[in-house]
């Protein structure tokens, strides 16, 4: 990439776009200051009503607290390892990661896709992953080049008729 931000696929770090970061910092606020503070309180009641092994909310809660502590561990690990690249800022005329690229398939076809980290992905939205078998596929293509995507059901040729990065 022309600004020193190709991903190195040995690396792999947390590459994500400002706004990805702040969904998952969003997420971690809501966990910490907002679902697991009403979690320990309801806890902390069922508790109080004696038997613990056959208590439903007291063992469902338990679990729930487990889970939401296993998913902040992951959030702030992901958070921490977060490399910020704004599509905004992004100077190049190859794809790199921040791209909306438009192909079109070998029936003329055209779709579009927007390379985002990981904890971006929604499929809905065109939006896939920069470790994707697509988005390895296209990085450093120009607007003319082909590229062979691999998937399961064997090689697929697309030609890069648009690049973007909005």
């Amino acid at each position: 990439m022309s600004n020193g931000i190709m991903p190195d696929m040995s690396e792999k770090p947390n590459y994500i776009t400002p706004a990805g970061l702040a969904a998952l910092k969003a997420e971690y606020q809501e966990l910490v200051h907002v679902e697991r503070p009403k979690l320990v309180e309801t806890v902390a009641w069922a508790a109080g009503n004696g038997d613990r092994s056959e208590n439903g909310d007291y063992i469902y809660g338990k679990r729930r607290l487990r889970e939401i502590d296993r998913r902040l561990r992951f959030l702030g690990q992901r958070i921490e390892k977060a490399m910020v690249v704004d599509p905004q800022t992004v100077q190049s005329d190859k794809v790199v990661f921040g791209a909306t690229v438009t192909v079109m398939d070998e029936e003329g076809e055209k779709k579009s896709f927007t390379i985002v980290g990981e904890d971006e992905i929604d499929l809905k939205r065109n939006r896939i992953s920069w470790k994707s078998p697509m988005a390895t596929a296209l990085f450093n293509k120009k607007v003319g080049d082909e590229a062979v995507i691999r998937k399961p059901t064997g090689e697929a040729i697309v030609e890069v008729t648009q690049i973007q990065y909005k």
